[in-house]
């Protein structure tokens, strides 16, 4: 039985090079950054958190936020920046429904990408958790529509009652392949 190496921050900065996701320079300098544990063998979940070390990926915290509106902006941000900036994600903000969060608020995430408004609802059942689905939906939006790449999410084997953010990388088509073959993560 074949011998499959553990998969580290050098052997994803490697594939992440050779598919074309960063550069060389972007490449080691995501690995000087964790120089101290490059070479550790990551879990399922780091993997998919370390995607985002190396600028190809961001996610939306699992736990609680001390501001929704604030946290959605922030994603949004970090979002567009991996992006390339090729659209401009200004204004976001959180637009409050009616109602209880027990019952979930019917609540909207708005911002404006190239000065178009954009709306994604988003239901809420506490002042301090995000929607993940609407977090995924509005960053999907923060890509050029000439840009091959789209947001796709990554998934991972998790344990029963433990907290997850949710991670979406930039990929195309090819590159999400790579990572799913390479890195046995699974992309949406």
């Amino acid at each position: 039985m074949p011998h499959t190496p553990s998969i580290t921050r050098t052997r994803m900065g490697a594939l992440l090079h050779a598919t074309g996701m960063v550069t060389e320079a972007a490449a080691r300098e995501a690995l000087a950054a964790a120089a101290g544990y490059a070479d550790r063998a990551l879990t399922p979940y780091e993997t998919a958190r370390a995607l985002e070390e190396f600028g190809v990926a961001v996610s939306a915290h699992g736990d609680d936020v001390d501001s929704l509106g604030e946290s959605y902006a922030a994603l949004l941000a970090r979002a567009a920046r991996v992006a390339g900036g090729g659209v401009a994600i200004t204004d976001v903000r959180l637009v409050r429904g009616e109602g209880e969060f027990a019952d979930g608020r019917a609540d909207r995430v708005e911002f404006d990408r190239d000065d178009v408004r954009v709306s994604v609802p988003a239901e809420h059942f506490a002042d301090d958790y995000l929607d993940h689905f609407a977090a995924c939906r509005a960053v999907a939006r923060t890509v050029h529509r000439d840009d091959p790449r789209s947001w796709r999410s990554v998934d991972f084997p998790r344990e029963p009652h433990a907290t997850y953010d949710s991670i979406m990388v930039l990929a195309t088509p090819e590159q999400a392949e790579s990572l799913r073959v390479r890195l046995g993560l699974r992309i949406g």
